[in-house]
């Protein structure tokens, strides 16, 4: 009788033992997630550009340039460059007209800032996207972009408008 308790006291302690290995691993095992998932970053707020359309509206002679050394010759280049001018062009929606890298026919496009202080002039969608060309420098006379596609960056280079003439 007394190895009949003893024995029953083993298995229940080995049943016991058992069932915490298995709530054990019952609790780091969930259908329902425990910890948060993670989620889509938030969408930037939109951040005003500092340049306005209207100063970017009219005519410019346009060169490029790869090598930063080469942008006072490439300047010069641009401003030869006003007896065929550039022709950037007042959107019906705020924004300006202008030519996407590889598209022969130009379209509205919007200025956009971002909270890092650049200003971006590309379709509609948040600054920095892969159509979007970066506004490295402008003084309203001359207007340096490069375009955050790495492909068409190097393929047109930094982008100089030197403007043909006063302002439109």
């Amino acid at each position: 009788m007394k190895s009949s308790r003893c024995a029953r006291a083993v298995a229940n302690l080995g049943i016991a033992s058992v069932l915490t290995v298995f709530l054990g691993a019952c609790s780091s095992f969930s259908l329902s997630p425990s910890s948060p998932v993670a989620t889509e970053p938030g969408v930037e707020p939109e951040v005003p550009a500092t340049i306005r359309p209207d100063e970017l509206v009219g005519k410019w002679g346009l060169a490029s340039y790869q090598n930063p050394a080469d942008r006072p010759r490439t300047e010069k280049m641009a401003v030869a460059q006003c007896k065929q001018p550039y022709t950037i062009g007042a959107g019906t929606a705020g924004g300006v007209v202008m030519h996407l890298a590889d598209q022969a026919t130009p379209q509205e496009l919007r200025l956009k800032g971002s909270s890092g202080g650049k200003n971006y002039i590309g379709p509609s969608g948040p600054p920095g996207g892969e159509q979007d060309r970066e506004v490295l420098s402008f003084d309203g006379r001359v207007l340096v972009t490069r375009f955050v596609d790495k492909d068409a960056a190097t393929r047109y280079g930094n982008m100089v408008y030197v403007r043909c003439g006063p302002r439109a």
